[in-house]
């Protein structure tokens, strides 16, 4: 059993992104931490040629195997419709969610976060289904995406995207306690000079010293950050 379990958690492994497609405009990162050797998360980068790529941050409902199985379908389904129809984000993930909900049972779903990011404009199109609130932290200001409707930003030099799931910020302190929003926002402004890989890394390990424990869910980060340059009009 344990060398079956290995061999699953090197399998989906292998399913998070290998290569990050080239942005000159963009620094970004992702990275999963199941908390156990499989997971439900889902983190990954979706390359439509030169100049634009598609973040992905979705989690499965439940832990271990049976997650980690949903996963993997989750996945295949979003990367074959991307690539079907990428101009029409409403029908792409009308679509994704019929594949997705006619392969699961009673009591389980997933929640994701999808953008899509054109070099050439700085220009983010965005929908959140039903995830945890994606923050846009401005070189200036924070603004916070709470709704699921397909929306569009610009980022500027200096802005930050971070998207998460709810292992990040339910990470439990040992009396209780949430990490939370207003932690991991106080994470990205105390490290928001970082590259997006550091600043990452230092969110999770924030997250990890906070909680001072095993780690219950699974935790997956993605981190972009505008590079330094002309800015396109928001």
């Amino acid at each position: 059993m344990q060398n079956e379990m290995s061999v699953a958690s090197e399998v989906q492994r292998k399913l998070l992104p290998q290569h990050m497609p080239p942005l000159e405009t963009l620094d970004y990162a992702g990275s999963c931490e199941p908390a156990w050797s499989v997971g439900g998360d889902y983190c990954d980068f979706l390359d439509l040629g030169t100049g634009r790529v598609g973040f992905v941050l979705a989690d499965v409902s439940g832990k271990g195997v049976s997650a980690a199985l949903l996963m993997a379908n989750l996945q295949a389904s979003v990367r074959s419709q991307y690539v079907i129809a990428p101009e029409n984000l409403e029908k792409l993930f009308r679509t994704v969610n019929r594949l997705f909900c006619e392969s699961v049972t009673h009591g389980f779903f997933a929640t994701m976060f999808f953008a899509d990011y054109f070099d050439t404009t700085r220009k983010l199109r965005y929908v959140n289904c039903g995830h945890c609130p994606v923050f846009l932290v401005r070189a200036d200001g924070i603004f916070e995406n709470w709704n699921c409707t397909v929306g569009e930003a610009t980022m500027s030099s200096g802005d930050i995207l971070v998207a998460y799931s709810g292992g990040v910020t339910e990470a439990q302190s040992g009396s209780g306690e949430l990490f939370g929003d207003q932690r991991l926002l106080a994470a990205v402004e105390a490290n928001r000079n970082l590259p997006a890989a550091g600043l990452l890394e230092s969110i999770a390990v924030a997250a990890h010293n906070f909680s001072g424990k095993a780690q219950e869910g699974d935790l997956t980060l993605l981190v972009a950050r505008a590079r330094e340059g002309v800015s396109a009009e928001r």
